[in-house]
């Protein structure tokens, strides 16, 4: 079991590392971090030892044994996990049980222990309500500030700077002619020229909204790199892995939290292709991570908190989308791990308690909780059918093409000097967007606005370039309803698709490099605007078809001469769920989440046919989607239960050590001494040691960690007289007979685990990968005939099947 993350010597260097390893750098998220600084926040490791381990004595089911402490009082920091290594998830649920049991138990004897079961059986609840709650006001605070800062680009308002450009103008009462002018709000140029008519205010007006887009891009990269390195990125690809066991210290605490949500405001704000969505997954996840210190249950099981985290991701989506159910789904499709029935219950909860909340801050001033409220009237027909599949066909290929160029870009920035530079990456970047973006309406505005707009439904008083139509000579040709008739298109509706079509090409290249720079990044709102665009061009193309074609065999029957047929925004709707699926390869958890975004319910088997037909065009070009790509890239250990093995390779193939090598470093049940044992750590680097009856027989006992070897070693040597190197440490039940002159032995069977999982030599492959991937576990040791061949980490797993899969072995950086 080696392994980087873990030091040798006495406990100390657990937490001082060596002057070797102070130069040890590593990129983890576009972050590259030094091992030598540590963070204040209590770590996702940093569970404490409740004063006895235990693990079930065999694996036959024959009841729980309490494996007492070693020692007299519990030892701080046995039993916990080091830096960027992998939690044994059984261990955890085995300790959560014995509490559990030891807390009903004691429930029976007194009022007082009642009450505590009580109040430890509503804990969970009561932490879900806290964390809805503070990710509620937290994405309420987020929504309206990056709203006012991206108006601030554009302008001020002269009643109180404070005011976006929308509220600004709802509080002037009269009309005003322009569409997106009142005489309250100034731009620019109106307040330094006077006037914001002709070339020079122009001009004026395009560099403030240049420097404004630098300013706050450059205050952004600047604190995430001073204060949260963590801080960048989308951070679903690391909240994945996290769940599945690994453990990245700081990177859901405190600091990351306050910087992310600074810097994600100014990086939406400043105008780069990217959306705040993905990011309030990770702001929902610190939340609960800081939020679990309350409890003791939480803080000391890593399994426990991870229920929790898994519930934290589905407020993230509610708070970003406004959608409670869609973010449940997307938590159990997407990022959990392990995500038992309870927790499914209590994200229901969390959820709705963070939608609440955000309704009642009501960010987006509608009075709705969606972000993208549409009232279609006209329902679809089956023959529209094939243009959504069409959609569906793009959006598959934009999310192959998208992944496989982001990854390139992102391989780019990891192995040349371009990554030395972030700063100045963001900078340029940001220029070169502002600069593109600024003479196109549509680039210019917001992601989320620019999809609002192509979701709209023209109505008849619709000053919208989108709905530039020629009026009829008789305006009651209009159709039923609200809705208005088939138009043709007019020279500003011919206007904004020249627009929209420039906007599509770049938004489809910017997007490439932006997103995985040292900023606050999503990818839900640029990938779901490449598909509303799209989507938008081909409903008006169907549109102006049906209209000068109702007497076809297409439209005939349905669409008759003066009826609203075809619904532009409909399939700007399809399309943006299209785009969204071919990156990220959701599917259930995507058309929820699209009609909770939009309230059309009536429109779901578009979605589900866009969304389905996404998925299995991207799956054609590769099976993985944008997070596990990232996940791939970093080097994670995560396994994807969508990773198939159709190997016949067997557990002795990928065992450590392999044939010809030297045989396992074990430790024996009695017989070494405490010299010999700590040597023996010294020596190696491993995370872990097998403990066998004797190096003859090699009989399998049991299996301790290296972490709690050092642990229990140092404090023996500092609390209990006698323990000296020549000391016999002994991993028995009973303590062997010793000569009186012999120093007293240091007894160490209580922190052994002593029924280490074990598969046979022989036990396939795709076995074993299943073992791993459902037990959630981070060694598993080889027997044959109850005899110690060797062990299998989750390292190794993962270097077999990328061994398998043609990629570099050497990819994985940590266990």
């Amino acid at each position: 079991m080696e392994n980087p993350g873990y030091r040798t010597g006495s406990y100390d260097t657990l937490h001082h590392s060596s002057d070797d390893d102070d130069d040890e750098m590593v990129d983890i998220a576009g972050a590259t971090l030094d091992f030598s600084t540590t963070d204040d926040i209590p770590s996702l490791s940093s569970v404490g030892f409740e004063g006895h381990s235990s693990r079930r004595a065999s694996t036959n089911g024959i009841g729980p044994t309490h494996l007492v402490d070693p020692l007299e009082e519990p030892v701080p920091g046995l039993g916990t996990y080091e830096d960027f290594n992998t939690i044994d998830w059984v261990r955890e649920k085995s300790k959560d049980r014995d509490r559990h049991r030891e807390i009903t138990n004691k429930s029976r004897e007194s009022t007082v222990a009642l009450l505590h079961r009580i109040s430890d059986a509503f804990s969970g609840w009561l932490l879900m309500l806290l964390v809805g709650l503070m990710a509620g006001a937290l994405a309420g605070g987020i929504d309206i500030a990056a709203h006012w800062m991206t108006d601030l680009k554009g302008g001020v308002c002269l009643v109180g700077f404070w005011f976006n450009h929308e509220h600004c103008c709802w509080t002037y009462n009269e009309t005003f002619q322009e569409r997106d002018r009142c005489p309250q709000w100034k731009s620019w140029a109106e307040l330094i020229t006077g006037t914001s008519e002709g070339a020079f205010p122009y001009i004026m007006d395009y560099l403030m909204y240049i420097f404004w887009a630098l300013l706050f891009s450059f205050l952004a990269v600047t604190l995430v790199r001073a204060f949260a390195p963590y801080a960048c990125g989308s951070g679903i690809p690391e909240i994945k892995t996290i769940l599945s066991g690994f453990i990245i210290r700081g990177y859901l605490g405190k600091w990351t939290l306050i910087i992310k949500t600074i810097t994600l405001v100014l990086a939406v704000s400043s105008g780069l292709s990217l959306g705040k969505e993905g990011p309030l997954v990770h702001v929902a996840c610190c939340c609960a991570n800081i939020l679990c210190h309350l409890f003791t249950k939480y803080r000391k099981n890593e399994a426990k908190r991870r229920e929790v985290l898994s519930a934290a991701a589905a407020v993230g989506v509610s708070v970003a989308f406004g959608a409670p159910i869609g973010g449940v789904l997307f938590s159990l499709e997407e990022v959990s791990y392990y995500f038992p029935l309870k927790t499914l219950w209590r994200s229901f909860f969390a959820a709705l308690v963070a939608a609440f909340t955000l309704r009642s801050i009501n960010p987006f001033g509608n009075s709705r909780l969606v972000l993208f409220y549409v009232e279609f009237h006209a329902p679809w027909h089956l023959v529209e059918l094939a243009p959504f599949i069409l959609l569906g066909i793009f959006g598959g290929l934009w999310g192959a093409l998208f992944i496989k160029a982001n990854i390139a870009w992102c391989r780019i920035r990891k192995t040349t000097r371009l990554g030395h530079y972030p700063i100045m990456e963001v900078l340029v970047v940001a220029a070169l967007t502002a600069l593109v973006s600024y003479p196109n309406s549509y680039t210019r505005m917001s992601g989320s606005e620019l999809i609002s707009e192509l979701f709209n439904d023209c109505s008849l008083l619709d000053s919208s370039q989108l709905c530039g139509y020629e009026q009829p000579a008789n305006m009651s040709e209009t159709g039923a309803g609200n809705s208005l008739a088939d138009r043709p298109a007019g020279p500003e509706l011919y206007t904004a698709l020249w627009q929209l079509a420039l906007a599509l090409i770049f938004k489809m290249m910017i997007t490439v490099i932006t997103f995985g720079m040292k900023v606050p990044s999503g990818l839900f709102i640029p990938s779901m605007a490449v598909g509303a665009i799209a989507g938008r061009l081909l409903g008006v193309g169907m549109e102006q078809l049906a209209y000068y074609n109702h007497d076809s065999i297409l439209f005939r029957g349905w669409c008759s001469a003066g009826a609203d047929c075809i619904t532009p925004g409909l399939y700007a709707m399809v399309g943006a769920a299209a785009c969204l699926g071919g990156v990220t390869r959701m599917t259930v958890s995507l058309v929820v989440i699209m009609f909770e975004l939009t309230g059309g319910l009536e429109y779901i088997v578009p979605l589900m046919a866009a969304t389905m037909t996404s998925k299995w065009v991207a799956d054609a070009f590769g099976r993985e989607g944008i997070y596990e790509a990232h996940i791939r890239l970093n080097g994670y250990p995560f396994l994807e239960a969508k990773e198939e093995i159709d190997h016949n390779s067997l557990a002795v193939d990928v065992m450590t050590p392999r044939r010809g090598d030297p045989a396992l470093t074990v430790l024996t049940q009695e017989g070494m001494t405490v010299g010999e044992v700590e040597s023996l750590i010294e020596s190696t680097r491993f995370s872990g040691f097998p403990v066998v009856l004797s190096q003859e027989s090699q009989r399998l006992v049991g299996f301790v960690l290296r972490r709690d070897l050092l642990i229990s070693i140092d404090n023996a040597r500092k609390r209990q007289d006698g323990i000296v190197s020549a000391s016999q440490v002994v991993f028995t039940e009973h303590l062997p007979p010793l000569s009186p002159e012999a120093p007293p032995p240091l007894p160490l069977r209580g922190i052994m685990d002593l029924s280490p999982f074990t598969v046979t030599d022989h036990t396939p492959i795709d076995i074993t990968v299943d073992i791993f991937r459902k037990l959630g576990l981070r060694q598993c040791l080889v027997t044959h005939n109850g005899k110690l061949l060797g062990i299998i980490t989750k390292k190794d797993v993962l270097k077999h099947m990328a061994q398998i899969a043609n990629r570099d072995p050497d990819s994985i950086l940590f266990n």
